[in-house]
């Protein structure tokens, strides 16, 4: 009888995209390594947003990784924008191809972390009651993977189906001839909306705050397309890394103003019809940073949501008026806007008639009652800290993670803090993974983990921690960066706002993300490991 081995050098916590990529580059060294993984099978992301209308914003080819030029040759994305399905496919053929499955465990959800300083190890304990220790801890837990319900009453009451986004069942919900009620237009919300409009028989929207969006003008990829593709990888990857966001698509740096207000115009024609991002991360620079710019274009695309609703009414309820366009997650959509042209389909704004509670047949707000058959909750998330406070994290002299990020994260470049040593953070808070087309920065921070833990083995380095300037001077360069913007002034999940998290207040900044831009993030990290990490504190 053989016993399942507990103890590893490094355990990766989380099998989506960046465990996956982290658990390869560490099986490839031969460092004993594991990935725990809380889910019935890998994917993260991909594995549990499996609600209607779930797809990439980022070009698929763009989001895919790039590390083996095999894989490269042998896949081919079926569209610009790949939906959930194929995105949960080439991961696990990903997995399969390099045998990374043999290292992962699942349902292995960690529930606690706490450092050992005199063995120097981590201790991990998970929701089953098992228990495994590490020397070194990567986490690989996502932005988005702590869902947040609406604190409404009633929400045990309801007799139907409900629930949230990220929980949506594996059993395909029959929603034809169906009474469904929406709360949420955020990203999800809108991929949601779009999708199940001509498929149920009402459609109610609560909607608290509309956000701008704009299309994502999807399409097939043929053969041809995709053959064209592969033989430009070596370029679209090199754009990717010189372009601030991970995209593409490159800023115009001609200047907002040194452009007559024509051409402005005409520009924005071309990348409202182009794919993707390309209205806000192919735009003037201005847009973000200059007040008078940022209204132009608001009112551009707020015209443009004019032109495709009928009802002038109901278009005004869908143009943001609290913020600017940029300013906030951009949700990318396909007939979102058209959707409202619907029969079927009801705009409820609750900051007029606010919801009062969920009862067993439907929803009650201040002067109305909806019956309803499901309802979804398209709520979001407590982006980018949430999944680590899920955890309770303790590290030197019994110190909580939580309680050290109550006011906002504080990070060495969005992968070490001070006070927990040997845990190593992937996509963490303040790095570029939450600011820009994710797998891209994914790469970038795995890549400098994983040689920071090797030259931590090469020299028989059993701790390592963020010292404190090296913190302190992190903090101030994320800082710096919010300054510039206007995002700062937003409420959305970029500055930690979300009214279904206690005591997250209006106007109260969490620096979640590093705003400097992909290239300038890689750029600091290259330059942190030549200086030999000086900025860390070794043992």
């Amino acid at each position: 009888m053989t016993t399942e081995k507990r103890h590893f050098d490094v355990i990766v916590i989380g099998a989506g995209v960046a465990g996956i990529y982290q658990i390869k580059r560490l099986t490839d060294l031969g460092i004993d390594s594991i990935v725990l993984e809380g889910d019935e099978d890998l994917g993260g992301t991909w594995y549990r947003n499996r609600y209607p209308g779930a797809r990439f914003d980022s070009e698929s080819y763009t989001y895919g990784y790039s590390f083996s030029q095999e894989l490269l040759d042998e896949w081919h994305w079926t569209e610009r924008f790949s939906s959930q399905p194929e995105n949960l496919r080439y991961l696990n053929h990903v997995a399969d191809k390099f045998d990374l499955r043999s290292h992962m465990r699942f349902n292995a959800r960690v529930e606690a972390m706490t450092w050992d300083e005199d063995a120097l190890q981590w201790h991990l304990e998970l929701q089953n009651g098992d228990k495994y220790t590490a020397r070194f801890v990567i986490t690989g837990i996502g932005v988005l993977s702590a869902p947040t319900p609406p604190r409404i009453k009633g929400m045990d009451d309801f007799a139907g189906p409900s629930f949230h986004t990220y929980w949506w069942p594996k059993e395909p919900v029959p929603l034809a001839g169906k009474r469904v009620g929406v709360i949420g237009t955020g990203a999800t919300g809108i991929q949601v909306i779009a999708e199940i409009a001509d498929k149920v028989s009402e459609l109610t929207v609560f909607q608290r705050r509309p956000n701008w969006s704009t299309p994502l003008n999807n399409s097939p990829i043929s053969e041809e397309e995709m053959a064209e593709i592969r033989s430009r990888y070596d370029e679209i990857f090199a754009n990717c890394a010189i372009s601030p966001g991970g995209f593409e698509h490159v800023p115009d740096r001609r200047g907002f103003w040194n452009v007559p207000k024509e051409e402005r115009i005409a520009l924005w024609d071309k990348l409202y019809a182009s794919p993707g991002f390309a209205l806000l991360a192919a735009n003037f620079r201005e847009i973000f940073i200059d007040e008078e710019a940022n209204k132009e274009i608001s009112d551009y695309v707020a015209n443009r949501i004019r032109q495709r609703v009928h009802d002038p009414k109901v278009a005004e309820k869908l143009i943001p008026k609290d913020h600017g366009f940029g300013m906030q997650r951009l949700p990318l959509e396909t007939h979102y806007f058209e959707t409202y042209n619907r029969d079927n389909v009801h705009l409820v704004d609750i900051t007029e008639t606010p919801i009062e509670r969920i009862t067993s047949t439907g929803i009650q707000t201040a002067n109305s009652h909806y019956d309803l058959d499901v309802i979804v909750y398209a709520t979001g998330f407590d982006a980018v800290t949430g999944a680590f406070d899920r955890m309770k994290i303790r590290g030197v002299d019994g110190a909580s993670l939580g309680d050290k990020w109550r006011d906002g994260p504080s990070t060495y470049l969005g992968i070490l803090t001070k006070g927990f040593p040997n845990m190593m953070m992937v996509a963490g808070p303040q790095s570029a993974s939450g600011s820009t087309n994710y797998p891209r920065a994914i790469e970038t921070g795995v890549n400098w983990v994983t040689d920071l833990l090797q030259h931590a083995i090469a020299n028989g380095i059993t701790r390592l921690e963020a010292g404190a300037d090296g913190e302190q001077e992190w903090q101030h360069e994320v800082k710096k960066a919010y300054d510039g913007l206007l995002l700062r002034k937003s409420q959305g999940w970029f500055t930690g706002y979300n009214s279904n998290v206690a005591g997250r207040e209006v106007g109260k900044v969490r620096y979640q993300a590093f705003f400097g831009t992909g290239p300038k993030y890689a750029a600091r990290l290259k330059q942190a490991a030549e200086r030999g990490y000086s900025d860390i504190m070794f043992g």
